[in-house]
């Protein structure tokens, strides 16, 4: 454009993307073959840094109990339970999650499920 040319008033642009869900929301998703962005999910990085810090208050007997534990923080023992397993999980998952490149399986209410302890068989694909 030159100075001469006159600006547009309008102008339209055309983003090709699908809706789809991703642990209950509704999320926006680029064409097959685009580069996704990194996006970490807060909610799952919050969970994993509360598994650790509970699992090393447990192993240095700052609390000897999960029930313990769970009532200084004002949750239920089953839930701290689930949260806890979440120190369980293979170290590619959890650098991913950290990275924001984890698989779109991979959200919280899926981690908070019991998972194989083997680190192969969680989340495999295919």
């Amino acid at each position: 454009m030159t100075r001469s040319t006159p600006i547009p008033e309008t102008v339209t642009l055309h983003v090709p993307f699908r809706l789809g869900k991703r642990g209950g929301r509704k999320e926006m998703q680029l064409p097959e073959g685009a580069k996704k962005p990194r996006r970490t999910d807060s909610t799952l990085i919050k969970a994993l840094a509360r598994a650790f810090r509970w699992k090393r208050m447990l192993d240095s007997g700052e609390y000897a109990t999960i029930g313990e534990l769970a009532g200084r923080e004002g949750i239920a023992p089953s839930y701290m339970t689930c949260v806890l397993r979440l120190t369980l999980l293979a170290p590619g998952i959890i650098e991913g999650i950290l990275d924001g490149k984890q698989w779109l399986e991979v959200t919280l209410a899926q981690v908070l499920e019991p998972l194989p302890v083997e680190w192969k068989r969680q989340f495999t694909r295919g």
